[in-house]
């Protein structure tokens, strides 16, 4: 692959998936998803992230999403006690579908088209930034994604990640081998992606060109650690949080890590 530039990538990461957005609002989920967002205690979020957020003494704490999609898991927090006040996601298509779901919810929720590399002086800071699935993969430099994460909190303030564990990008559901490893754990180069975004496991044709990476837990933890971020806890799970074609990794004899979770807290002061 010839070289690209990140500002590349993240165009045409962004290309990819508001191609790809109006996908998320075929079909009786989005009807299911917009009544369910007007009633009281709406909530997507499931057990785990629900146990470790309710456990961060949150409560009438500020939130922010980054990569936040449609917001669901944004407007969910507010079920928690905790206020989400910015979404933030370069795709504007899914930015559309995030207002009309927090109109439904009666949020008022600043919802920001924006690169993360490139924010405006404007965005503020938070006790809460959430990461979930499907975020850090298209992260073309870690380095500077925590950076610019950790500059969006107070003194004290929490980041946490629930993503898709690294291990499991390397093995493809789809190969005729699919427990076999289909790429390098630590390749680095990124990844095209060339088919249609899509959350049912459902084929929808190709899409725009976007580029994924692999980034080992390692160097996530590391790239936190270094932006001002002491690492709290992390946890691995064995359960999936992905498309459902990667259930056949789950509930197995030996099995692989599939999931986990990330919480650190921004230093008070600067290091020594």
């Amino acid at each position: 692959m010839a070289s690209i530039s990140q500002k590349e990538i993240t165009a045409a990461n962004r290309a990819a998936w508001n191609a790809s957005a109006h996908l998320h609002t075929e079909g009786e989920q989005w009807k299911q998803l917009l009544e369910s967002a007007a009633r009281p205690g709406f909530s997507v979020l499931d057990p785990i992230l629900t146990s470790i957020l309710d456990g961060l003494d949150l409560k009438g704490k500020s939130a922010v999403q980054i990569g936040c999609n449609n917001a669901r898991e944004l407007i969910s927090l507010a079920s928690l006690g905790i206020r989400p006040e910015m979404g933030i996601d370069q795709a504007s298509g899914f930015l559309t579908q995030a207002k009309q779901l927090a109109d439904a919810a009666e949020l008022n929720i600043r919802l920001l088209e924006a690169d993360i590399y490139d924010l405006p002086l404007d965005v503020g800071q938070f006790d809460l930034a959430l990461v979930t699935i499907g975020v850090l993969n298209w992260m073309p430099d870690l380095q500077e994604f925590f950076r610019v994460t950790s500059g969006m909190l107070v003194p004290g303030g929490r980041l946490v990640i629930y993503e898709t564990h690294p291990f499991l990008e390397v093995f493809d559901p789809a190969s005729a081998t699919p427990f076999e490893p289909a790429l390098n754990y630590f390749e680095r180069r990124p990844q095209e992606v060339t088919e249609a975004i899509s959350y049912d496991g459902k084929d929808h044709g190709e899409g725009e060109k976007g580029y994924w990476f692999i980034h080992p837990l390692g160097d996530i933890v590391t790239a936190c650690a270094q932006a001002g971020l002491a690492v709290a806890q992390l946890r691995e799970y064995g359960h999936t949080i992905r498309e459902p074609e990667y259930d056949l990794y789950e509930g197995r004899a030996a099995q692989i890590p599939m999931s986990y979770c990330l919480v650190s807290q921004k230093l008070t002061r600067a290091k020594d």
